[in-house]
């Protein structure tokens, strides 16, 4: 019996989920639209530790791209032949998000899809002397980035997903995800990345960003975390106007983050977007303290 037990224990041990061991909860926002144009004070005082800038991409030469998503903005080169060329403006504004003053914001992270990154992990490939490494060394520099993250929605290829996170682990991003779909995928490239990790402080991929609606509306954080054993930080859209009914104002997001906490599934939550809250009205503060109030 006693030998039963102990070999159940350690099966136990070695199937389960860590438990996570973040030193805050994760109160986090997608920032949609551009940096140079959002109310700076309103995000960095309304709560949030963690802000994704969103519509950066990678271009056929290695250079980084930051899209535009707001009208009377342009695309701009921010990266390019192992240069940062986004300007200081631009550097001073996102190095703001974290120095500002009552900042509550801690880590600043990039999200970008995976166009390019097959073909060049296959050539020039995963050194960290290609231009595509150097431009990320210098955009992390510049903006003082703490992580990457994966908005792949489509190209699900896992060969050059795990030789590009594992490189820009080497230039000291963490790694993260926002899976809607294809949780087995998923599963899997957490394990190549995050076999060898120590603790949860230790994993390359951090964080696992669920989307929660839309697609993903019927996604179950608790389901997500027993599969992949990281963390898994629920993303709910604020209220808008493109698509409003997955909306959640913020005593509706109030109520699933209650839920998903009391199932102890997650640490912390997120929502999409920033531009939205801008233009339906409803204040930072009032999705911030929705945060707050439950992962304090």
């Amino acid at each position: 019996m006693k030998l039963f037990s102990l070999v159940t224990a350690v099966i136990l041990t070695l199937t389960l989920p860590r438990t996570a061991t973040a030193a805050e909860p994760i109160r986090a926002i997608y920032l949609f639209k551009d940096v140079l144009k959002f109310n700076t004070t309103a995000l960095t005082t309304s709560n949030f530790t963690t802000l994704i800038i969103f519509g950066l991409g990678i271009t056929e030469d290695g250079s980084i791209k930051y899209y535009s998503n707001t009208p009377g903005s342009v695309d701009k080169v921010v990266a390019t032949n192992g240069t940062y060329v986004g300007g200081a403006v631009l550097t001073q504004r996102v190095r703001s998000l974290k120095t500002a003053v009552n900042s509550s914001v801690s880590r600043v992270e990039i999200s970008m899809n995976s166009q390019n990154v097959r073909q060049l992990m296959n050539k020039p490939g995963a050194s960290v002397n290609t231009p595509l490494a150097k431009n990320l060394a210098a955009l992390r520099s510049h903006w003082d980035l703490d992580a990457l993250s994966n908005n792949d929605g489509s190209i699900y290829d896992l060969a050059s997903t795990v030789a590009f996170a594992k490189l820009v682990g080497k230039l000291g991003y963490k790694y993260t995800i926002l899976p809607w779909q294809n949780v087995d995928y998923w599963a899997t490239l957490v394990r190549e990345l995050n076999t060898e990790a120590l603790d949860d402080n230790d994993e390359l991929l951090d964080r696992v960003y669920l989307q929660c609606y839309d697609g993903g509306a019927g996604n179950d954080p608790r389901s997500w975390w027993a599969r992949l054993g990281t963390r898994v930080v629920p993303l709910v859209w604020v209220t808008n106007d493109y698509k409003p009914v997955y909306g959640s104002t913020p005593a509706q997001a109030r109520a699933k983050f209650s839920n998903w906490k009391a199932r102890g599934s997650v640490e912390g939550v997120e929502y999409w977007n920033d531009y939205d809250i801008e233009k339906t009205k409803p204040p930072y503060a009032a999705y911030g303290d929705a945060l707050d109030s439950v992962f304090v």
